[in-house]
């Protein structure tokens, strides 16, 4: 049974609240309010436990909010979390506040305060709408992460210099900074209103998913029921005793994920599902079921391609090209084409890709270096999980499964039209000759 589940007409999410203490029991009170949540509420208080607080709740929750973009973004950024993840944005009203506490407070003028996350025209247009015409001359805008000793730093400067005298930020970290230094700080909240509109999208998307899982899928799998066989096994009755024994094991297996199985030639079989069947019985596409749950079958499968389609036909093209992709990749692997055309896989395996087949720059690119689309996308997703453009043969070949010679001829075909350059060379065993690392353009 999945988490997110259908009660009546109301679909149960497990909603994980992450933010500062200040923010987080506000955005828990509002979401409190709707049936459709089951909340998970995680206060952090510095940007470096973000990810190790996240790691352990990341089966466990089916959608994130986030009280601000510097979480959401460090999490989206580590690419460990699958599930949907939103932010409440510090719209204007959330600065109207912030301005009328410091005028009424301590009637310090715009022009005096130091800003950070919003661009400046986004404050000079709220001004205008409020009649104030005052120059913002200290603004610190960002895009996504940022560390809250880069933030405390920006706003201290300005003030020990005299030009400001307070600061206003959206980054509650920055803020318990500020005050330790004894800066006047304002911080910026998220207003109610920017709360319940993202709550509003996050059930939104609720339903779009529980609608996805109900897509077709289908399971390709090929097996060999020889695996099984003792060195006494020579009569043909054996071998066929040993076939009806597979069939048998897939014929539970299939009940398992609610499917029907059909068999499509020697030593292989088709299995007709849902997309939610499968995503629960693989924890999201990213395990390959236990030897119970394949009912003892793991040692007997050959490969097995996950498709999903709008319609029963597509569900099958994308299985069989899943199926051909996990035959690549080795015996037993699983691999996952979704309705998007986004390859995964292997299923369960260290290194698991997640890319697509790409679309006009790429297929520009495959045809000016000689290598297929699918090869860039797999060396642009390997640099992508790696969090650098540098990598070198042994490294590439282990990620793609190919011999180191198959790796160096990628590398060398991309540094003859341009696309990478040598950068240095390591060596990783002192009487070894130096690998040359290469820095890769795409």
């Amino acid at each position: 049974m999945s988490r997110r589940q259908k009660e009546g007409c109301i679909i149960r999410i497990r909603l994980g609240l992450f933010g500062a203490d200040d923010s987080l029991s506000m955005i828990q009170a509002v979401a409190q309010e709707y049936k459709e949540f089951v909340c998970v509420p995680v206060v952090y208080w510095d940007e470096s436990e973000v990810i190790d607080l996240i790691r352990p709740l990341a089966s466990e929750v089916d959608m994130w909010l986030f009280s601000g973009q510097v979480p959401y973004s460090i999490v989206k950024q580590s690419g460990e979390v699958d599930a949907p993840l939103f932010y409440v944005p510090h719209i204007g009203a959330s600065l109207y506040r912030t301005l009328l506490q410091a005028h009424y407070t301590a009637q310090i003028p715009v022009s005096r305060l130091s800003f950070d996350t919003y661009e400046r025209r986004e404050i000079e247009r709220l001004l205008e709408e409020a009649g104030i015409e005052e120059p913002i001359p200290y603004v610190k805008h960002y895009e996504g992460g940022i560390s809250a000793q880069e933030l405390s730093d920006y706003h201290y400067t300005l003030w020990k210099q005299g030009k400001t005298e307070a600061a206003v930020t959206c980054l509650r970290t920055a803020h318990l900074e500020l005050e330790k230094l004894g800066m006047p700080v304002y911080r910026v909240l998220p207003a109610r209103s920017a709360v319940e509109a993202v709550i509003q999208t996050i059930i939104r998307t609720g339903q779009m998913l529980q609608a996805q899982d109900a897509q077709i899928a289908v399971q390709m799998i090929e097996v060999d029921a020889m695996q099984a066989a003792s060195p006494e096994t020579f009569s043909t009755d054996d071998i066929y005793r040993l076939e009806m024994k597979t069939t048998e094991k897939l014929l539970r297996y299939a009940k398992k994920v609610q499917g029907s199985l059909k068999s499509a030639g020697p030593g292989r079989y088709v299995i007709f599902t849902t997309r939610g069947a499968l995503k629960e019985i693989t924890e999201g596409y990213k395990t390959v079921p236990s030897a119970e749950e394949t009912e003892l079958l793991d040692g007997e499968v050959i490969a097995c391609g996950i498709g999903i389609g709008r319609t029963a036909y597509e569900a099958e093209i994308q299985a069989g090209k899943a199926f051909l992709h996990a035959k690549q990749s080795g015996r037993g692997a699983w691999m996952v084409v979704f309705d998007d055309g986004t390859i995964s896989g292997p299923l369960g395996k260290s290194v698991h890709l997640r890319y697509s087949l790409g679309g006009g720059e790429l297929r520009q690119l495959a045809e000016r270096t000689g290598l297929s689309a699918a090869t860039l996308c797999k060396l642009k997703a390997i640099l992508q999980k790696r969090g650098t453009n540098e990598i070198e043969a042994h490294e590439l070949a282990s990620y793609m499964r190919i011999v180191p010679r198959s790796a160096r001829r990628i590398l060398n075909q991309l540094e003859t039209v341009g696309l990478a350059e040598v950068a240095g060379e390591t060596n990783p065993y002192p009487r070894g000759r130096p690998r040359k690392v290469y820095r890769i353009f795409l």
